[in-house]
């Protein structure tokens, strides 16, 4: 016999041609939906089940369209490809609601169609609901009274996967197509996933994201960030950091964590999150793919790596920068998401935003930029004592590439970058030249640390000052877009 299913009411979808009340609607809907699924839950606990399921639903944005009519093919989003009806469920509106509105706006411009606001039939999982209730928490498989699953919906892995950005979804007769690169469940389980990582909540992520594969970095990431807060005309707001500990001007104490997460993460806060996300991601294209494939789903404007690197050529120096224009990709972390025949085009707003950073700060321009600074391919793999290998293999690979440099996570956040499509770039810093003879020892490192840290982090913050400045239509370029698109970014 069927089971009894209690949910709250359900109301009738609504039209709207005005993309914030659509956002207001998606709110409305959302909270109901999370409020009842708490409530539900602290009731469960407290009295035991009554027999029912229970059961809320994510909300759902949904268009339809009868035309071919021209749209503003500038633009590499912001429209469907065809006629049709298109949906996605949403979740955290309140989190993505510059977002949604902003892309609801392209949609209904571009279509002048309406946009219907409802409840889809996609259960929400309790985890997800109860995640902003720092009173609620879900007891592990065994720990309650009852079994979980049998009252309340938990995450499907089953139904949370890539398909759509790895462009191998397929979408069943009669059932809408993709509105949006991810699924609500999807980005749930990536904001949760965010939040453990780096023990800071995911509304504290700005829109232009750093990586870095070093810890030196984050003082010098500080100090600059109390530098901003001490000038009231630097537009900077609040610096955040492990445990969502948060500054507001550049006297404020920040506790010392007493355990550090896998990738410390922080941020320099502007309105809008217009600001700077420096995450610490460690060594390895592991951790690369790891933080990446969960920041996607915030829709950054651009992510950018100002990492360390090994030197390739006897030409370059300690402390030389290199400026990534292609990708030899050894890392093996993506090879069944995005095959290693995929290029990965290297983007020109980017690219200039950096050599220019790298003028700024170095105060050398043209042919004198070529004395610190190489373009060309930048290798990575996934070996960390790959110069002990047979110099037959991996060092003849990397001269018949081209390379110039070798990490271990750049081609990782480019590929990822072009494969979530958002904007990426790399700006290295050369630590050690192991095929040189020159070897990343403490003497040389302590040294290399205190010239060329402060340096690099400015470049890489200067470049993203740059492209927070441009429209967005402009950074997000039609390279990064399949055949058949998502509208929305």
């Amino acid at each position: 016999m069927e089971q009894d299913v209690r949910t709250p009411p359900i109301a009738p979808p609504q039209e709207f041609t005005d993309p914030a009340a659509a956002v207001d609607r998606l709110i409305a809907l959302y909270e109901e939906a999370t409020a009842f699924l708490q409530d539900e839950f602290r009731k469960t606990l407290s009295k035991g089940p009554d027999g029912r399921r229970v059961r809320a639903y994510y909300p759902e944005i949904r268009i339809t369209t009868t035309s071919y009519g021209h749209i503003d093919s500038r633009l590499s989003f912001g429209h469907v490809p065809d006629p049709g009806t298109y949906a996605a469920t949403i979740t955290r509106p309140r989190l993505f609601a510059n977002y949604l509105r902003q892309q609801l706006g392209l949609l209904l411009g571009n279509h002048g169609v309406p946009v219907t606001v409802g409840v889809s039939n996609t259960p929400m999982p309790l985890h997800f609901a109860v995640a902003s209730d720092a009173e609620v928490s879900i007891p592990q498989e065994g720990a309650a009274n009852f079994p979980l699953r049998d009252v309340f919906d938990v995450p499907d892995l089953t139904t949370t996967n890539d398909d759509i950005v790895n462009g191998t979804h397929v979408t069943p007769p009669g059932e809408p197509m993709p509105l949006a690169p991810f699924t609500a469940q999807r980005v749930d389980y990536s904001l949760a996933r965010l939040a453990h990582y780096t023990a800071t909540d995911p509304e504290h992520f700005q829109n232009h994201v750093l990586f870095t594969n070093y810890q030196f970095y984050v003082s010098e990431f500080e100090s600059f960030a109390r530098r901003m807060l001490a000038d009231p005309d630097s537009g900077y707001t609040s610096f955040v950091t492990t445990g969502n500990a948060e500054i507001t001007g550049p006297l404020g104490d920040l506790p010392t964590p007493s355990k550090m997460p896998q990738m410390p993460t922080y941020h320099l806060k502007r309105d809008n999150s217009a600001g700077v996300t420096l995450v610490n991601i460690g060594v390895g294209p592991s951790n690369a793919k790891t933080a990446t494939d969960h920041i996607a789903v915030l829709r950054p404007h651009a992510w950018i790596m100002v990492g360390h690197c090994a030197g390739l050529r006897n030409t370059q120096s300690l402390g030389d920068f290199v400026l990534a224009h292609a990708y030899l990709r050894e890392d093996k972390v993506l090879d069944d998401d995005l095959p290693v025949w995929v290029p990965i085009p290297a983007l020109a707003e980017i690219q200039v935003a950096l050599e220019q950073a790298v003028a700024d700060v170095t105060e050398l321009e043209g042919y004198d930029l070529k004395r610190i600074m190489r373009t060309g391919t930048v290798a990575t793999l996934d070996n960390r004592n790959w110069e002990l290998r047979d110099q037959q293999g991996p060092v003849q690979r990397l001269s018949q590439s081209r390379a110039v440099a070798l990490d271990m996570e750049s081609a990782t956040i480019a590929a990822n970058g072009f494969r979530f499509r958002v904007p990426y770039g790399t700006l290295l810093c050369i630590s050690d030249k192991p095929l040189h003879g020159e070897l990343k020892l403490p003497g040389m490192a302590s040294d290399f640390y205190k010239t060329q840290v402060s340096r690099h982090l400015m470049i890489g913050i200067r470049a993203m000052e740059t492209l927070r400045d441009m429209p967005l239509e402009r950074i997000h370029s039609r390279k990064l877009r399949a055949f058949d698109e998502t509208a929305f970014l």
